[in-house]
């Protein structure tokens, strides 16, 4: 069997490495776009910040590890997939056939349109080169102007304020991170971050980008001008708008898209015998009832794992997705979880500490826990994971909790012995979470996180198939 993987981020890389050790006499090809080592996307901004070098956001420590496990490597930009006759046809008219295909090519910069913005000094940061052209030019004092306070644009604004630059933050929504939280939780954000010395401009744009003398370090000066009639001066404006799947190369090729690649449950595509993974994948959300794209990197091991196995012949299944997004920003920590917005119907209670930066929302259907905010409590992460995530019925504990929320932690206890103890799914996750943290940090080598998601998808594959593609009810 030939297998061919596109895209050698973590999901590319942890689907060859899984097919590899199920299937040890198959052929596999890995194909990048960019020469070089494989390294993750999610610890870019570790680079920029200065906590890590550029070895730091490697994905395999030993430079000979994909030829020590016969997985075949090679660079290039792709100019179509021919699925009818099975082969990858490349810019350089070079084509490599396949017999199980799958697409992990990510997702880009999301680059607004404004004048002035593909000048010198302005970069993204999704990829390797652009942290490196982001670490020249953000010296200590230096200006720095971030366009978007969304999930990406507040991890960046750690990793810059690390960088001791003047940062200003520019943000076209009433609100930071508008995507993942209320208003109540992005107001305490703003005001944290601005007590931090970070300007914070929501409800402005930029209306053009120009370039005038040369500023710090050689490199260019820029003027951004605002909708709130400012310019602000810069050496180096960072743009954190959103990204957009690389699904480009897929037309003609018969593969459904949307947003993104269109999966079912063993994430194969309307095309049997292709595959996708990643940030490129959208996949049914049972829990929300639509198609979805969970670009965060557990989704991303979690769908890897399932293609390759199912790639191989095995049957392996997708039965949740992950909407968690815990994000630190400049010392606080926040979460959402599931449908934080709330439902149509539903219930909701919010409680809050302005004085301490403390502030938890529960979004309740019937008397589940469909979805949930948090700002500062740390401790109570996992709780609201596993009850959003498993749809524990609360039974007495969902009115409790709308009298006061403060009580999740005894809800949380309550439950889950009522359910039985230890569910094998919470307690496979938990172990899944925190050695996926232990990764982030550099203490838990990938190949362990690979081996832990194979357990969970194994596990998962226990359980009848849900619908497949075409028909997610």
């Amino acid at each position: 069997m030939k297998h061919l993987v596109i895209g050698n981020g973590a999901a590319g890389v942890v689907a060859a490495e899984m097919i590899r050790k199920h299937a040890p006499c198959d052929s596999i090809m890995l194909l990048g776009n960019e020469p070089g080592p494989s390294y993750s996307l999610s610890l870019l901004p570790r680079l920029v910040s200065g906590d890590i070098g550029e070895s730091g956001c490697h994905l395999r420590s030993e430079s000979d590890h994909f030829y020590r496990l016969r997985i075949e490597q090679r660079f290039g930009r792709i100019s179509r997939i021919d699925s009818k006759a099975h082969k990858v046809l490349m810019e350089d008219g070079v084509a490599f056939g396949y017999d199980r295909l799958l697409i992990a090519t990510g997702a880009s910069a999301c680059i607004p349109t404004i004048p002035g913005i593909h000048s010198p000094g302005v970069h993204a940061c999704r990829t390797l080169q652009d942290a490196r052209r982001i670490v020249a030019l953000a010296r200590p004092r230096a200006h720095v102007v971030l366009v978007g306070a969304g999930l990406t644009g507040c991890v960046l604004m750690e990793a810059l304020a690390a960088r001791h630059v003047h940062l200003a933050v520019i943000e076209q929504n009433e609100r930071m991170a508008s995507n993942m939280m209320p208003a109540g939780a992005a107001g305490m954000l703003k005001r944290w971050c601005e007590s931090k010395g970070v300007r914070i401009c929501t409800s402005t744009r930029i209306l053009a980008i120009e370039r005038i003398n040369q500023g710090m370090a050689g490199g260019p000066r820029l003027v951004a001008r605002l909708s709130n009639g400012e310019c602000l001066f810069a050496d180096l404006i960072v743009c954190a708008t959103g990204a957009q799947p690389n699904i480009g190369f897929l037309r003609g090729s018969g593969i459904a898209c949307t947003q993104g690649i269109l999966v079912d449950a063993s994430m194969q595509t309307s095309v049997p015998g292709i595959y996708a993974a990643g940030d490129c994948a959208e996949t049914f959300d049972a829990a929300s009832g639509r198609m979805v794209i969970a670009g965060v990197l557990p989704n991303a091991v979690d769908q890897a794992c399932c293609a390759a196995l199912n790639m191989i012949g095995k049957s392996a299944f997708q039965h949740h997705v992950r909407r968690i997004e815990v994000l630190a920003t400049m010392g606080l920590v926040t979460s959402s979880f599931g449908e934080w917005h709330g439902l149509p119907g539903g219930q909701w209670v919010e409680a809050s500490d302005e004085r301490n930066y403390r502030y938890l929302r529960l979004e309740f259907r019937k008397d589940v826990l469909v979805g949930a905010n948090a700002v500062g409590l740390r401790e109570q992460h996992g709780m609201l994971r596993d009850l959003v995530q498993h749809q524990v019925a609360l039974g007495e504990w969902k009115d409790r909790l709308l009298r006061n929320p403060a009580h999740i932690s005894d809800a949380y206890r309550a439950c889950v012995r009522r359910h039985g103890g230890a569910n094998a799914d919470i307690a496979d996750q938990d172990i899944m979470r925190s050695t996926m943290q232990d990764m982030m940090r550099g203490q838990a080598s990938p190949e362990t996180v690979a081996a832990i998601a194979y357990r969970t998808i194994s596990n998962a594959a226990r359980r009848p198939p849900p619908a497949r593609f075409g028909n997610p009810s």
